[in-house]
């Protein structure tokens, strides 16, 4: 299937979602007992409707919508599970999505996406919580060789990618936070690489998980280089204390030497549903299913970032879904993957 067609599919699939759009915050209730089929087609709807998890990804480009694939890959099972991955606009629209799209129990969200709820939805901690902590993406401030501080980049260009992505939403959103005042901009990054190169722009912004092809297999001249970023109180709440180093980029790093960053997690999360509801069943399988394969997808053919997912990782200031927390109370020498 082109790409065009399988947006266009997923696409179909959200539209359908939206037009029986309702407040999850309202208190859940479970669906009225099914009647007698009456024939054939009821039963499928019945059938296929029955265990359906929907599970907001991102960007048809992005990695989050990649291992939301992957997720419903391992996870369904004909008239077990049907989990459904669902395209969005990125951080803010998957919030959203988990607070108030109806047929939405799940979400691939950056932690600090939740930062622009705090005034709004002041309840939010307690009507989101996290299934898993996916992996962290890095924060990558590349510079030319004229930029030797961060306060060099007042006033200069600076590219967070296009807008939906990590970099474009948590990009500015750190950037305000160390007092950086600069001339955003947000165009796809391979654009403004080439630009970067003859000078118009003086830095990128990534947010991703290393290493980054870009920098990894790109041809960089002497100069170019990451710029530190100090973990610091400033961060504490969202973000976590991370580096870059040789390994991650030989040519740009030198041997031995560590950049200081930090990191976004990038976690699972879903809606707070209360037990015995409808939606709280059909999570508490959905976290059997996923957590029973996780050396699945752990194995070829799946992102490789699978690899470095803990089950027992937790996150900053959320509480871990309660069927989760019990999943691994129950299974204490299950596979946790490669700690980072």
């Amino acid at each position: 299937m082109s790409l065009s067609k399988l947006a266009f599919t997923v696409a179909l699939a959200l539209v359908g979602l939206q037009l029986a759009a309702n407040a999850q915050s309202r208190a859940p209730r479970d669906p009225p007992a099914p009647t007698a089929p009456r024939n054939a087609d009821t039963a499928a709807k019945e059938r296929i409707n029955a265990w359906t998890v929907g599970l907001a990804g991102g960007l048809i480009e992005g990695a989050p919508l990649r291992l939301a694939a992957e997720i419903a890959r391992v996870a369904n099972e004909e008239d077990k599970l049907h989990v459904i991955p669902i395209v969005t606009t990125g951080a803010t629209e998957n919030v959203n999505s988990l607070l108030y799209l109806r047929g939405v129990d799940a979400a691939i969200i950056n932690m600090d996406a939740l930062d622009e709820y705090k005034a709004q939805v002041p309840s939010i901690e307690k009507r989101i919580v996290y299934v898993l902590n996916l992996f962290p993406a890095e924060l990558h401030v590349f510079v030319r060789p004229e930029i030797k501080s961060l306060d060099d980049l007042k006033g200069k260009k600076v590219n967070f990618n296009t807008q939906g992505t990590a970099a474009a939403y948590s990009g500015p959103l750190i950037f305000s936070r160390l007092g950086l005042n600069v001339e955003k901009m947000f165009i796809p990054h391979q654009v403004a690489l080439q630009q970067m190169k003859s000078g118009e722009i003086a830095a990128v912004v990534f947010i991703t998980s290393k290493p980054v092809d870009a920098f990894l297999k790109g041809r960089w001249d002497d100069g170019f280089k990451f710029l530190p970023i100090e973990y610091d109180p400033r961060f504490e709440d969202y973000y976590l204390p991370s580096s870059l180093d040789s390994k991650d980029y030989p040519n740009l790093v030198p041997a031995g030497k560590r950049i200081a960053t930090i990191a976004v997690p990038t976690i699972l999360a879903a809606y707070n549903w209360q037990p015995q509801t409808d939606r709280y069943r059909r999570m508490v399988r959905f976290v059997d299913h996923l957590f029973g394969r996780l050396d699945r997808l752990q194995s070829a053919g799946f992102d490789t970032k699978w690899k470095d997912v803990n089950l027992r990782a937790g996150v900053p200031t959320l509480a871990r879904f309660g069927p989760a927390q019990e999943w691994l109370d129950r299974s204490p020498s299950a596979t946790v993957g490669l700690s980072r």
